[in-house]
């Protein structure tokens, strides 16, 4: 995620799977004018985000935030890599 305002980002990313209900708030704090990498297998509370789980998310935050995300999926010998940017909604 960057933001590139001068006021920090607060950011809440909620997760929707295929067969359960949804999971979240995860909040981060991405700092004024900084980057910020988020892996999910790193966000644990409110619980573990369950890794052979299909899933979407929605990523909103209180300030504009440019998010791109790439997903690897590592499942197999052959890797596969996909990359995506999302861009602040007025």
């Amino acid at each position: 995620m960057l933001n590139a305002g001068k006021a920090d980002a607060h950011v809440r990313i909620t997760v929707y799977f295929e067969d359960r209900k949804p999971v979240g708030p995860y909040c981060v704090t991405v700092p004024a004018r900084r980057t910020r990498h988020i892996r999910f297998n790193d966000l644990l509370k409110p619980q573990p985000i369950p890794k052979e789980a299909a899933f979407s998310t929605v990523i909103e935050s209180d300030v504009a935030v440019v998010v791109q995300h790439t997903r690897l999926d590592s499942r197999q010998a052959a890797l596969a890599l996909l990359s995506t940017i999302a861009f602040p909604v007025p």
